[in-house]
């Protein structure tokens, strides 16, 4: 809305307040400030309050606002009195402002820095968390007007704005006077306020989700007069799911009597119902989508699934109007899945929804699926179908204008009915948000990624979002940061997926191997130490093998309490007509399951060749009955019996390569059977033993049951793939997966310590010296010795260079400095290039310092090309190169690694999310894979990485606690046995980007 001429133009209207918020009920509302144009819409609002809550704002009986009030509650400056407001469909439900007070409590301006604020939220509205935003949203706006403090008069009966205050987690003081409590809130956010915003946040968005999956009523608009389209196949889809609420048809093509389409009623609009409906999927043109969706918002729909296409992925039209769509919708309060979307599934009993495009729904699982491509989508039903794996959700989002992955994580978080969430992306909207989200989920249940479009540079059609210009190794090691599980390729998702929904999470990377392929189990050996895990000797238990060899070996492998996790391969068998036979793979299904359900709780995974009845049978459903108490000898011809002395009575040898130390060894301490919450407290085939009866070595694997009506026929499935690499590479996952679930469990920490060495309000005052009154947006790169003394007040000294235009300036400095020097260029073409000849070190005198400067200008350049510097000899140790930057979307960025080719042309190069931790130091230095470069490779003595790690956190503190140092690079940074030196160091000051992760609560808008 724009400033009226009443409004001084010094003031002007601050379009940048407005925003969408989700309230607790999982609706939107929109919050805006109040212009002079809202005289009508506030009578109007106060007309709708009751008197109860009209004396609860005044203090007494108000029944009208005079035309005084309504153009003192109209007029604001913005600065010194300002009023916001919360709309729905462009009406207001609540308000509240603020006027900037004295220490005597009179009107007054700055440097003024408290105001007294006052709220009214319409009493139909109460209880929907709408105040607690509102406060959010001006506490902000005060803080942009230099207020620092609210003071509040409240009737002790009005509990309600009591408790909002209160709830807040803003530090406050409170007393009684003159028979009202006076409340002080200090504005200023807290480690309490933002967990109180968030979490708020998170109920209010997962009901939101909610809302569209579980909807009690569902209107398909765009239902063809005739069989077929789109509007048709979803109704059918829809029916055919077995939908458990109410359906109805709509098009505005009806006739007057059309009855029913499909057996369910038809309606030429929304409105015609007379009923409450909760879903509207539109399947109209996009010229015709308006329409529908104010049809739907009058009518009181709760969530819209747009199918429609012709929208951002059609260009700047199509963008605009993808952005009106989502305007449209948010002002009646709905969220938008979609445009051009595939749909929504919900497999829940109590809901059987598919609002989709697919013609079958999936089974019931307890895998969520959230894709941003429909033909990805697609793909995943069919491989998980093909397993046999169930889902608890698919959502395919499209252009997810709206309702996006984030969205779906914060649903999934606290879904007792998903285990395990996978997600294709190929944008991440607000990417602070998702790491944030995604470390919070993953601490509770898996979170699989796949990420599309990684390395075009820019965002898939229909993706209005902000670009990130981060690299894609930086993208991957944050997600692995926040204990996300990131696969390169949908049917790694897949292979993941499923072995993580249907097995317990492994203790550690010790794995056995046992089948009967000889070549099979040392392809899978191989694989195993290619994923960095710690294989057994395969044990070939010979092409002899019965199912029954199988079980006992498998629970000999379970038992051993050397190993974490087990490695089936299987073939099939030969016959005595020199035929393969595949045999039963039932038969050998049920064997292999009695093993596991009877053991302790360890992953076990089959590789198999040409056997798909056998993947079949592992993928069926074992809830429904117990394993067979006997087995017959063999699927095939009759097995011989077992070799002599083989263990367990079983055909077996064990296969010795060369051992590299990482088997294992008895006495190795007892696993600690680490679980994947959310699995169900009694996995059927997982936790019955051959009667039946709960098995006591498969412990529980979560903390929570699913709920009730919700099976878990995903749990004990033991999953099968056709080769040893992918069975491998799932199963590494989990181990990585769980091993960061065990430290996540005890989160590192930011050392104390650092605060006595490190100087923050003096080394602001320099950035803000450096930067000046009026910084230019772009920023500006700072001199050597300005960039020195930035770091000086963080306690990181960098080796003074002095320059040498001449050689008798080279000589000076050295004398100056003490030999032996070392003569460097610092060209930027020529910088940190120590292969190309611009560094000459251990210059012990005078004439060797000469020498290396006519060498250098006659080979290089003149001194002015060059500009040479002369810097003291440091240590010797290993170089390396430490880095921070702040990416506008997925915030600052810690990196590491070693300098020159390790880190540029190989790209070995560590990255962790600002601000680290001492955990986070200690991992950013050992994840890269020159790491043993620092710790003695090749018998050198080991380099002081305590001194690395407390230089990265000093780093790491800077850029966090200044974020207008939008980057540093200290190169190179040289590790000594004892100690280190920087010898490097650049810096670039900016006006730091906006912070939207740490302002009020509100929906993103592109």
């Amino acid at each position: 809305m724009e400033p009226t001429p009443e409004q001084s133009p010094h003031h002007a209207y601050p379009d940048h307040w407005e925003a969408d918020v989700v309230l607790r009920d999982g609706g939107t509302a929109r919050i805006r400030p109040i212009t002079t144009d809202d005289a009508e819409r506030l009578v109007s609002f106060y007309e709708q309050v009751s008197d109860e809550s009209k004396y609860y704002r005044f203090f007494a009986p108000y029944p009208r606002l005079s035309a005084r009030d309504v153009h003192r509650f109209t007029h604001h400056d913005y600065v010194d009195r300002v009023g916001l407001a919360v709309t729905i469909g462009g009406e207001f439900i609540a308000t509240v402002r603020y006027d900037r007070i004295d220490g005597q409590g009179r009107p007054a301006s700055a440097p003024a820095d408290e105001a007294e604020v006052a709220f009214l939220v319409q009493d139909a509205h109460q209880g929907r968390g709408v105040a607690s935003a509102l406060l959010e949203h001006i506490a902000a706006v005060a803080r942009e007007r230099g207020i620092r403090r609210f003071a509040a008069e409240v009737l002790p009966a009005n509990n309600k704005m009591i408790k909002v205050f209160r709830d807040a987690g803003f530090t406050q003081q409170r007393s009684f006077e003159d028979g009202s409590v006076h409340l002080t809130l200090d504005l200023e956010p807290t480690a309490e306020s933002l967990a109180v915003q968030r979490a708020r946040e998170q109920r209010a968005e997962a009901r939101s989700v909610q809302r569209l999956l579980a909807p009690g009523s569902v209107a398909v608009i765009g239902v063809g007069r005739a069989p077929g389209g789109v509007g048709r196949s979803v109704l059918r889809n829809l029916l055919g799911s077995g939908f458990t609420g109410r359906a109805y048809a709509v098009n505005t093509s009806f006739d007057a009597g059309t009855g029913t389409v499909e057996g369910v009623p038809a309606h030429r609009s929304v409105s015609e119902i007379g009923e409450q409906v909760d879903l509207a999927v539109v399947a109209v043109p996009a010229d015709r989508v308006p329409a529908v969706v104010a049809d739907c918002g009058e009518s009181g729909v709760q969530g819209l699934v747009v199918l429609s296409a012709g929208y951002a992925e059609r260009g700047a039209e199509g963008r605009e109007r993808q952005r009106e769509l989502v305007r449209q919708a948010r002002s009646y309060g709905m969220r938008i899945i979609g445009p051009n979307a595939f749909g929504i599934i919900n497999t829940a009993p109590e809901v059987r929804l598919n609002a989709s495009l697919a013609p079958e729904s999936p089974k019931a699982g307890r895998i969520g699926l959230f894709t941003q491509s429909g033909a990805i989508g697609i793909a995943v039903l069919a491989g998980l179908h093909r397993r046999s794996a169930g889902l608890s959700a698919f959502i395919s989002a499209g252009n997810r204008a709206d309702v996006s992955g984030n969205d779906f994580l914060q649903y999934w978080h606290e879904d007792p009915g998903t285990d395990v969430a996978l997600l294709y992306l190929e944008s991440l909207g607000n990417p602070r948000k998702f790491t944030r989200l995604a470390r919070r989920t993953a601490a509770v249940k898996p979170v699989v990624v796949v990420k599309g479009a990684r390395h075009s540079g820019t965002n898939p059609p229909g993706h209005a979002v902000p670009v990130s210009r981060i690299p894609d190794a930086t993208v991957s090691a944050l997600m692995r940061q926040a204990g996300v599980i990131r696969v390169d390729t949908v049917t790694e998702m897949v292979d993941v997926g499923v072995l993580l929904a249907g097995q317990p999470l492994p203790d550690g990377p010790r794995v056995a191997i046992l089948g009967n392929s000889e070549s099979l189990g040392l392809l899978t050996y191989d694989a195993c130490l290619a994923e960095g895990m710690r294989p057994r000797p395969p044990r070939d238990l010979t092409t002899v093998a019965s199912p029954q060899d199988f079980r006992n070996a498998l629970a000999e492998a379970l038992a051993d309490r050397t190993c974490d996790a087990v490695i089936v391969t299987a073939i099939p068998w030969v016959g005595e007509d020199g035929e393969a036979e595949t045999g039963d793979g039932e038969v050998l299904a049920a064997a292999l399951r009695e093993a596991a359900a009877t053991g302790p709780a360890k992953p076990v995974a089959v590789v198999h060749v040409e056997m798909g009845g056998l993947a079949q049978a592992l993928a069926a459903a074992t809830s429904t009955a117990a394993p067979p108490a006997h087995l017959p000898s063999g699927p095939g011809p009759q097995a011989p019996s077992a070799a002599p002395g083989a263990p367990g009575g079983s055909a077996a040898r064990i296969l010795a390569p060369a051992s590299d130390g990482r088997t294992g060894a008895p006495g190795d301490p007892a696993p600690s059977t680490t679980r994947a919450p959310g699995h169900p407290a009694a996995s059927p085939g997982r936790a019955l033993a051959a009667e039946g009866a709960p098995s006591p070595g498969r412990a529980p694997v979560s903390e929570a049951a699913p709920s009730p009506g919700r099976p878990a026929p995903d749990a004990g499935r033991i999953p099968a793939y056709p080769a040893a690499e992918r069975a491998v590479r799932a199963l590494a996952e989990a181990v990585k997966y769980a091993q960061w679930r065990r430290q996540a469990a005890t989160p590192g920490k930011v050392p104390e310590f650092l605060d006595d060495t490190i100087d923050e309000h003096g080394t602001a005052a320099l950035i803000g010296r450096l930067l000046g009154p009026d910084p230019d947006p772009r920023g500006r790169p700072l001199t050597h010795d300005e960039a020195c003394e930035l770091l000086a007040g963080y306690g990181i000294a960098v080796r003074p260079a002095l320059p040498a235009p001449d050689p008798e300036a080279a000589v000076a400095a050295a004398g100056q400095l003490g030999y032996p020097v070392a003569l460097k260029t610092t060209a930027p073409h020529l910088r940190h290039r120590a292969d190309l000849g611009g560094v000459r070190l251990d210059l012990a005198g005078e004439n060797a310092l000469r020498r290396a400067y006519d060498e250098l200008t006659d080979l290089l350049g003149t001194p002015a090309e060059l500009r040479p510097v002369v810097q003291a000899m440091a240590p010797r140790g290993v170089d390396t190169v430490v880095r921070a930057s702040i990416d506008a979307a997925a915030g600052a960025v810690l990196s590491f690694g070693l300098a020159g080719a390790p880190s540029e042309l190989l790209g070995d190069t560590a990255h962790r999310l600002v601000p680290a931790t001492d955990r986070d130091a200690a991992e950013l230095i050992r994840s890269i894979k020159a790491a043993p470069v620092l710790f003695g490779w090749r018998g050198s003595a080991p380099a002081d990485t305590a001194a690395l790690e407390e230089l990265l956190l000093r780093v790491s503190r800077l850029v966090d606690d200044h974020p207008e140092v939008v980057s540093a690079a200290l190169e190179p940074v040289v590790v000594a046995t004892h100690g280190l030196t920087v010898l490097g160091a650049s810096v670039r000051l900016a006006p730091p980007p906006a912070r939207s992760d740490l302002g009020p609560r509100r929906l993103p808008s592109y």
